[in-house]
Parts: structure tokens; sequence; C-alpha cells
């Protein structure tokens, strides 16, 4: 989403984002200002006093029954924003984010509006301006709505409210964006008369997160496997990955003394930082894991040269690519997959020259990938070293960025012609 700002000020576009406070930010996946530091200063940012009650910890501003049946009051409350728009938490933000959009547009009339979700009410106030100022709209849906991307399922029925809004959002806009091939297909199929509106727009990753080649694996000292990315797999999927990594220690000897690091958020919102999660990598101490926290986006780039290879857990299938594929492969590493075979980070990763393959969650299978990867990580040469980076080059954000927005700005003048 930076990103996509940044592009439209660099194409000469004034641009306004409207989001929410940062102490919502903070409760729902905190915040990270060196992220922020990077938003074009032409930028201009709005943000509205919206916060998710649900994610209140503060007990002293619990109602008697939030506090004597607290899970029975988050049940009635996502009711109660479900009647305002169809999406639990965030439903009752409609009519701020409506107001937020119509004022900005007094002010300044506004050319197009580029709705970003989730959350999804975000559409109403799209529509909303739509129907009263006739302002172009498109929509970045990232993952999709009417797609369960974790299950590979629909997630709801074109009879559903939420079907009914997905199909009137989309049938006026000039253009949607998904992260990869799979959901676009999705769509294609859901909306036939949609379909050449329809543009994967991959999540990519930022140059200044690749780090380089800077040194060289030392075995005798110990080789670091890392994971950076938010901790959002299953127990059972982590420990799965701990059993193989202290597997893979006990058989190949250039791991005997090597450590694997997680980096990250563990959870979201309430539970961020303390879950079952920490306890298990905790207990695998002896095997050389560890946990250290989250790390700010200026110190990325620092993070991956510390380490000789990658650990890519990712949950889902053929419908998810996840963010940290694209960081992953412009580090120049080793990557070990733990994830499904039929997984989109699959597809990316294809033809990254020290990429271990998708051998799926298997204890066994991953126990050999971190083998081969410790190898990799000492016998590589400069040259595959720089064919790694070279697959990663076509996926960094500005170029994906630039090319989506630019696609756009053409897709408009089009409609434009087509409305008159």
């Amino acid at each position: 989403m930076r990103e996509t700002a940044n592009q439209f000020a660099a194409q000469g576009w004034d641009v306004t984002v409207v989001t929410v406070e940062d102490e919502s930010w903070e409760l729902d996946s905190g915040v990270d200002h060196t992220l922020s530091e990077q938003v074009d200063p032409r930028v201009e940012v709005v943000k509205l006093p919206l916060r998710r009650d649900d994610l209140e910890t503060d007990i002293r501003r619990y109602d008697e029954q939030r506090a004597l049946a607290p899970f029975n009051w988050v049940k009635a409350l996502h009711a109660r924003q479900r009647e305002v728009f169809p999406e639990g938490s965030f439903g009752d933000w409609r009519e701020a984010l409506e107001e937020a959009v119509l004022r900005l547009h007094q002010e300044r009339p506004a050319d197009l509006l580029l709705a970003s979700c989730v959350p999804y009410v975000n559409l109403a106030a799209v529509w909303r301006l739509w129907e009263e100022a006739r302002v172009p709209y498109a929509v970045d849906f990232r993952d999709g709505w009417s797609i369960d991307v974790i299950d590979g399922r629909e997630a709801f029925g074109f009879d559903s409210e939420e079907g009914r809004w997905e199909a009137k959002i989309l049938g006026s806009a000039q253009s949607l964006w998904v992260v990869n091939d799979p959901i676009a297909e999705h769509y294609r199929a859901r909306y036939p008369d949609f379909a050449d509106r329809v543009h994967v727009v991959r999540n990519g990753y930022d140059a200044d997160s690749a780090p380089g080649r800077s040194h060289r694996p030392d075995p005798e000292s110990g080789l670091v496997f890392g994971y950076l990315g938010t901790v959002n797999f299953s127990t059972d999927h982590l420990k799965l990955v701990l059993d193989a990594w202290s597997a893979a220690r006990r058989r190949e000897p250039l791991l005997a003394n090597a450590r694997l690091e997680f980096r990250g958020h563990i959870g979201n919102g309430a539970r961020r930082g303390s879950s079952p999660h920490v306890e298990l990598i905790h207990n695998a101490a002896e095997d050389g894991v560890s946990y250290g926290g989250p790390v700010a986006k200026a110190d990325v780039a620092a993070t991956y040269a510390r380490w000789d290879a990658m650990a890519l857990i990712l949950i889902g299938g053929r419908y998810v690519t996840s963010g940290k594929v694209y960081e992953y492969m412009a580090t120049g590493l080793p990557i070990v997959s733990a994830h499904d075979i039929d997984h989109d980070a699959a597809n990316v990763l294809e033809g990254h020259p020290l990429w271990t393959g998708s051998k799926g969650i298997d204890r066994e299978a991953m126990a050999d990938s971190f083998a081969e990867a410790a190898r990799l990580a000492v016998e590589s040469t400069d040259e595959q070293h720089a064919a790694a980076m070279k697959h990663a080059d076509r996926f960094t954000r500005e170029i994906i960025m630039s090319e989506a927005v630019q696609r756009l700005v053409d897709e408009l003048q089009v409609g434009k012609g087509r409305t008159q």
C-alpha cells in the first residue's frame, strides 16, 4: 500500500490516503514507523479515530455484560456490525469511512478512488462516492473476498449479503488487483464479463530489503538459518518444522552446531507475543532454536545479512503466495520450503538455483531439505548467488507497482471514454 501511494505520487498524482490512527494499528498488528517514514512526503495521510472494540485489553473499559460473558459479548458485537456491513469487527466503520471520502471529495474533487482490502468495509466508501459523485474506483483485494485462500474453496455464494456486495462493486470497478494467478482465475471464472479487468499484482519486495552477499558461511562457528515473518501457522506445523530441524542436525555434520532463529511477530492483536508457539521455540533451545522478536523495516536487510539460509514456513496452498517469499529470494540464500507441495510460493520459486524444492509438510523430507540447504550454503558459488538474485529481480516492488499504477491510469482513460 505504501508503494502504491508512492508510485501514484511519482507519476504526478495528488494522493490522499485514508487510514486509521496509529493506536488502532498497534492494537491489531503493530506499527513500524521505519516503514511509514518511507512514504513520499507529497502524500497526504488522513487518520480516522476508528478502532476495533473487540481488541480492547483494558478491562476497566469493559461493561458488565462483557466482563461476565466476554465470548457472548463479542458474538453480539459482530452481529451488530454485520447489520451495517457484512463484515464482523469492521462493519460499523462504514459511516465514518463514507463521510471521510465524501468530505475529502468536496474539499478536492477526486479523479480515482482505490480501495485496498481488508477490511472489506472500505468497499462501502468507494460505492458511496460512486453513487453520489460517479468517482471512478478500483479494488485491491490482495487475497480476494469470495475465495477462502487457506482452504481453497468458495467463501460465500452469490446470494449472500457479501456476494451481492462483491458483484455490485466489481460490476462498476475500473480494475481488480489480486496477488496471484489462481486467485485471478477464480475471479475471471466467477465474473466472466469482468475477466479482462482482473489483474495479478504481486506483492514483490523492497529493493532495500536485499542484503547482497555480505559474508561467507562459517560452519565452524555454526551456520545460521532464519525465519522472518509473522508466526501465523499452527503449533502442529511449527512442531513438525522443529522436529525436522532436530533430525537434520543429528544426521548432517554441517548442522551439528547450527542455529535456527525466528524473527517477527508471533500471533496478532491481544494474542501477539504470548502463545504456545513461544513455548515450543523456547523448548527447542537445545537444538539451537531461538526467538528474537520483531524486526523494524529499516533493519530487515541487516537481519538477512547475518543468516546463511532461509526457512520458508507458510500456511495454505495453491491460492497463497505470501509476501515473504519475494524477500527470501532476494537474499540470494538457500531456501527450505516448509509448506504444501501445491503452493503458489513454489510457482514463484521455480527456477531459483538455491531452492531445495517443494516437498510438502513431511518431517523426513524437510530434514533432508535442511541438510541440502546447509551444503548449498557452504558450497554455493558467487555465480549461483548472482543467479538467485537475478531470479528475484523481476519481483522488485517498485517495478511491479509502477507498472500496475500506469496500467490503472491507462484503464481509467479508457473507462472515461466508455462512460462518455
